[in-house]
């Protein structure tokens, strides 16, 4: 019998940044490490990652992390972590390893540490192994991961749909999903993300329809902004451009070459004289995929549509289909690249989010997966605490009694002994890492706070020179506004803001002496005051002094 803790650093209530952690006695097993994209209102911030303090401070314990398949929500936090842990193995299949590999090589990091598996190939860690299931997703090569414990089976499925049309690496194995149940589940941890939409799925993630009646009803250049995460989407795309004439030019080296390597791997099915280069991007009747950077949607259509794009212009001509869902929080930047578009003349279709679904679970989704998997405990991951609520609700229908439903945030732990569920009050310490640029962790709260208040209200520098011997004013105090106001129509109130501050500086210098603190912070306090009265803004205030 053992001891078993199951806790999420990231990936309940909210969307992205999944990381989930199961203990069985002293081993730690790892399953996903993902990131979660910034909205409009985080300025600056690339993504976000979780803060894996504890897995930093346990990584001796820790056997390997497992990735589910191949999107940032699931293994996007990898090459930010990977230098943290030297030593640790990350496990995936063939697919999710060689996405991994491009972005891990892209930035200059050693690929050693990765580990391709195969499904329905179990991995031994002594007295628990690993065994990964294959699984429908909008990726190939997904697979869920049962833990085999002492005291039952813990299933986590990742994201999954159940659909018997799709085939080869995206076929889900429900013979081994049933042979996995009727051998005890002790835990599931199924995905909840749909879990508030009657039925399955499927069929409403298919887009093929869609694509076909848009390459035959509209002539000229077509534009695809489509996400690298929409991987069967494309494969949708790419079956109905082989019924035409039309040839393809990828833009975005990282969706390029994911493309010529899924095709080389026989993931992708298309005609590869098909696929032309940068320099074919203008001519009629062409497709073009854009796509958007790991940490950065949207941010390649943004360059092409304020015309700062070195090959391509969008023209009245064209036609731009938003082929990806909005991810959570862009609303706004792609309501304004909606617009946008629409101002140059070009013809804009929106695959809508809700006629075309994603590949997740579900609710009908989620009882076959509860039927199949007839779990003693239900842990519902991968979600808004509401999706995980309806989860819930789906597990109540089906029987299952309401105190062996877990639903817990991020760092709340569910603690197993001898295969029974005790209520322990037990927390793991959990946080953000926001993402700016190359550094891990390279700002914080106050930083975004500053970022904000320069966007909404700007900055106002004060300059005060003084002598270094007499301590009197040699030159200012001189104000320099930037995103303030507008200085040559309130040149009084400059003016005004430049005598408070002067009026401060006299009464804090003596003649050896000048208390600098008193200085920065009256004028802070007295010309922030000031310009709150007239303006009813305020402004960032830096005040820099110098002696010469």
């Amino acid at each position: 019998m053992s001891k078993i803790r199951i806790f999420s650093l990231g990936g309940l209530n909210e969307i992205g940044k999944n990381m989930y952690v199961v203990e069985v006695d002293k081993d730690i097993f790892v399953f996903d490490a993902g990131l979660k994209y910034a909205d409009d209102k985080m300025l600056g911030v690339d993504y976000i990652i979780p803060n894996y303090d504890y897995l930093k401070e346990n990584q001796k314990r820790i056997k390997g992390i497992f990735i589910t398949h191949g999107h940032d929500e699931q293994m996007g936090a990898i090459p930010d972590i990977i230098a943290d842990f030297p030593n640790i193995s990350i496990y995936g299949t063939t697919f999710t390893i060689e996405l991994l590999k491009t972005t891990l090589l892209e930035e200059g990091i050693k690929t050693n540490q990765l580990k391709t598996i195969k499904a329905h190939r179990k991995i031994n860690f002594g007295n628990v192994s690993i065994f990964p299931i294959s699984l429908t997703h909008s990726v190939p090569d997904s697979v869920g991961y049962v833990i085999y414990t002492p005291d039952g089976a813990i299933f986590y499925t990742g994201n999954f749909i159940f659909d018997p049309t799709m085939i080869g690496a995206y076929k889900t194995d429900i013979g081994k999903l049933a042979y996995v149940g009727k051998q005890g589940v002790l835990c599931l941890m199924s995905e909840s993300l749909y879990a508030d939409r009657t039925g399955f799925t499927s069929p409403k993630h298919r887009t093929a329809s869609a694509m076909s009646e848009i390459l035959y009803r509209n002539e000229g250049r077509i534009l695809f902004n489509i996400s690298g995460a929409q991987f069967y989407r494309i494969q949708e795309l790419f079956t109905e451009i082989l019924k035409t004439d039309r040839k393809v030019v990828v833009l975005g080296k990282s969706l390029e070459s994911i493309i010529l390597k899924s095709i080389e791997l026989g993931y992708l099915r298309f005609d590869k004289t098909r696929l032309q280069n940068i320099r074919h991007v203008n001519d009629p009747n062409i497709i073009v995929l854009i796509s958007d950077e790991r940490e950065k949607p949207f941010s390649n259509l943004k360059r092409i549509i304020r015309g700062y794009d070195k090959f391509i212009k969008i023209n009245s001509e064209d036609t731009v289909v938003f082929a990806a869902p909005v991810y959570d929080g862009m609303e706004k930047s792609a309501t304004a690249m909606h617009d946008s578009i629409a101002r140059i003349g070009a013809n804009l279709i929106i695959l809508s989010s809700k006629k075309y679904l994603s590949h997740h679970a579900s609710s009908e989704d989620v009882m076959l997966m509860l039927d199949l998997m007839n779990p003693k405990y239900f842990f519902p991951v991968i979600g808004e605490y509401r999706h995980q609520v309806e989860s819930a609700k789906s597990a109540q229908s089906l029987g299952m009694n309401e105190d062996h439903i877990l639903l817990r945030l991020n760092g709340q732990t569910a603690t197993f002994i001898n295969g029974e569920l005790v209520e322990k009050q037990e927390t793991i310490k959990i946080d953000d890492i926001l993402i700016d640029g190359k550094t891990v962790g390279d700002i914080g709260e106050l930083v975004l706070k500053d970022r904000e208040a320069l966007s909404d209200n700007g900055i106002v520098i004060v300059t005060v020179t003084l002598d270094k011997e007499t301590k009197k004013v040699l030159a200012g105090p001189e104000i320099l506004t930037r995103g303030f106001i507008y200085v040559k129509d309130n040149i009084d109130l400059i003016k005004e803001a430049e005598n408070i501050s002067l009026t401060i500086v006299n009464e804090n210098t003596k003649q050896n002496y000048v208390d600098f603190n008193k200085i920065k912070s009256g004028i802070r306090d007295k010309v922030g005051k000031y310009f709150y009265q007239q303006t009813e803004c305020k402004p960032m205030i830096l005040i820099v002094m110098q002696e010469v």
